[in-house]
């Protein structure tokens, strides 16, 4: 398959394209490589992927509507996985035209690309955060999600809906992944775990919010990894016994799906804490803060319909994916560089 991944500097992108690269795909990589965080670290995600046969890379931005076009005319892509988006909650807070000028006409080109030049299925993230002040536990694709309290969350909430328009509207098979607290090696220098372990090694207190009484569905790269790769595989088709007068959120009549990838089992921020400590063989010291703007209590993935759909469970135990983490950090991110 020749296979477009957006965001392929990214986190999540890095090890989608990794993955689909060992198994014999072609790829191309899209990356604006932008400054959101450090940029070296995309610089040595992408140095790796262009030591792999198979893989090209395009900078480009999501947002430059000829040059989508252009790439996606001499390629003749049989999937999309788009992953490339302005992320972070908080961040949203303080720059929301980012997340309009990335997430909704970004997202917009790329689905108009899609459209004409007959994408074969869609894949794009979406994330738990457009569960907002949903409070029934574990969150499931199947109830509705119209109250986010982040403009992330109203963006990737208005990427799930648009990929629905171009579903109903021009057949194009979509398909939504609401991710669950990603983490692992090669992870984003503004999440926690990268936060935590920078921190407690250099000496410094780390800032725990709503006092440590937060609970997150953690999810390991590998697991979202296999999660993404194995949707992209199983082209979203139209559920025949969708009715429109009881709508179920999670299918459509037309070619169009979500699903929720997440360990299925929310950890306290207070233990998550204590197995960075375990790994690094160090004690944090802890500020404790009041809950942030934007943020919710707790995240918990109902993964039925994922497991129904492709066979498969995220298993990673927390302790396990964070002293892989660390092992990582301590072999790269002495570099200078980094």
């Amino acid at each position: 398959m020749n296979v477009l991944v957006t965001g392929a500097a990214g986190f999540i992108g890095f090890h989608v394209s990794r993955k689909l690269l060992a198994r014999g795909e072609q790829v191309v990589g899209l990356d604006n490589l932008n400054d959101y965080y450090d940029v070296n670290l995309k610089l040595a995600r992408l140095a790796q992927l262009e030591n792999q046969p198979g893989f090209t890379f395009a900078k480009m931005d999501l947002q430059d509507r000829a040059a989508m076009d252009a790439l996606f005319s001499k390629h003749k892509f049989d999937a999309v996985i788009n992953l490339a988006a302005q992320a972070g909650v908080r961040y949203s807070l303080e720059n929301p035209g980012a997340y309009v000028d990335s997430n909704i006409v970004g997202f917009t080109n790329v689905l108009e690309c899609c459209r004409h030049h007959s994408i074969g299925h869609l894949v794009y993230a979406s994330s738990s955060s457009v569960y907002g002040m949903n409070s029934a536990m574990p969150f499931s694709i199947h109830d509705n999600v119209d109250h986010p309290i982040s403009l992330y969350a109203a963006s990737k909430k208005a990427n799930e809906l648009m990929a629905h328009t171009y579903s109903h509207l021009f057949g194009l098979p979509t398909t939504g992944l609401r991710f669950f607290t990603v983490y692992g090696p090669w992870g984003r220098p503004d999440m926690a775990l990268f936060l935590f372990t920078r921190a407690i090694l250099a000496g410094e207190p780390i800032k725990v919010f709503n006092n440590g009484q937060m609970q997150r569905d953690f999810t390991y790269i590998d697991d979202i990894v296999e999660g993404v790769v194995r949707v992209m595989d199983k082209t979203a088709t139209p559920n025949p016994d969708w009715n429109g007068a009881d709508p179920d959120p999670g299918t459509s009549s037309a070619p169009y799906r979500l699903f929720n990838i997440g360990n299925n089992n929310p950890i306290m921020l207070t233990d998550f804490i204590s197995a960075i400590e375990k790994a690094l063989g160090k004690t944090a010291e802890r500020e404790l803060l009041p809950m942030q703007p934007g943020d919710v209590a707790a995240t918990y993935a109902d993964i039925e319909d994922l497991i129904a759909a492709v066979d498969y469970r995220p298993q990673t135990p927390v302790q396990v994916g964070i002293d892989n983490f660390v092992a990582w950090y301590m072999e790269h991110m002495h570099q200078p560089n980094l």
